[in-house]
């Protein structure tokens, strides 16, 4: 049987939850506290680029997210702490009969500390009911880094996102005040979908996020000269506030979304955590 039943009156699906703790420990960032239930797990912490960056991959091993599922990882990270966390594949949220699913990302970081968020692309089939939200906290001198990849529909399979909902909601707060939060509500199937104001007929949409410092006004602009040249319908950008810069892709190609945004992760990294980009192994496989 799948399902575990949550209670009289809810739909069945899995609850899984993951919590993960870093320290730097004699100059060697390690994974001092885990703890999960349900199908979400990590594997062995890697240092491919030395004791000082802990990679870990995220596994939830049913492959996919069903209505009425409820995924929830929180991550904290301790004191001069640098964890990358990502995951195998992509994604999956299936189509569902009416139950919404979940996930919700709680990350806190310490002084000193840098977290690196980096999944694969998100898959939402057709008549997926979705709701993601992002919770940040970091302490002044910590840094972040992530992005979110989203294909609305199999766009190779000629299937579109004509029915589902697609809600998120990221929160960052800096000293515990806000520098950014954002809201997004997507319906399956409507106008926005098309309409030049909103995707333009586009069936991916992705955002990058680095919060915790301003970002110089040079490497801005090193930013802002990163292009997206695969074809025809291409949209990108970049955003810079005070703590917090944010950038853009629209398109229809999930590949072209993760070049560039490897891209500028390339070129923020030295900038974060003192340390050129690695790429993870899992990426090549």
């Amino acid at each position: 049987m799948r399902a575990q039943v949550k209670g009289a009156g809810k739909s069945a699906g899995w609850d899984a939850s993951l919590a993960l703790g870093y320290e730097l420990t004699a100059d060697k960032t390690v994974l001092a506290r885990r703890q999960h239930h349900g199908p979400l797990v990590v594997q062995k912490p890697l240092y491919p680029e030395g004791s000082e960056v802990c990679h870990t991959i995220v596994l939830h091993p049913p492959g996919g997210i069903a209505g009425g599922d409820t995924l929830e990882i929180r991550v904290v990270l301790d004191r001069a702490s640098k964890a990358l966390l990502t995951s195998p594949g992509a994604g999956k949220w299936y189509r569902s009969a009416g139950a919404q699913a979940s996930q919700r990302l709680n990350f806190t970081l310490a002084k000193g500390s840098v977290l690196e968020w980096l999944p694969q692309e998100t898959i939402l089939f057709d008549g997926a009911r979705a709701r993601m939200d992002m919770q940040v906290e970091l302490e002044q001198g910590a840094m972040f880094m992530g992005w979110e990849i989203v294909c609305l529909g199999r766009a190779a399979a000629g299937e579109r996102f004509a029915h589902g909902h697609l809600r998120q909601t990221v929160r960052i707060n800096l000293a515990g005040k806000p520098v950014w939060r954002e809201y997004g509500d997507l319906a399956g199937g409507a106008p926005l979908l098309h309409s030049p104001a909103g995707l333009a007929g586009c069936t991916v949409m992705g955002t990058l996020i680095f919060a915790g410092k301003t970002v110089p006004v040079s490497l801005l602009g090193a930013c802002r000269n990163i292009a997206v040249n695969d074809h025809a319908g291409e949209h990108c950008g970049v955003t810079a506030l005070p703590d917090v810069l944010i950038a853009r892709y629209l398109g229809h190609k999930s590949e072209a979304a993760k070049r560039y945004f490897i891209a500028l992760w390339q070129l923020l990294r030295p900038f974060a955590a003192g340390k050129k980009a690695s790429i993870p192994r899992i990426w090549m496989t």
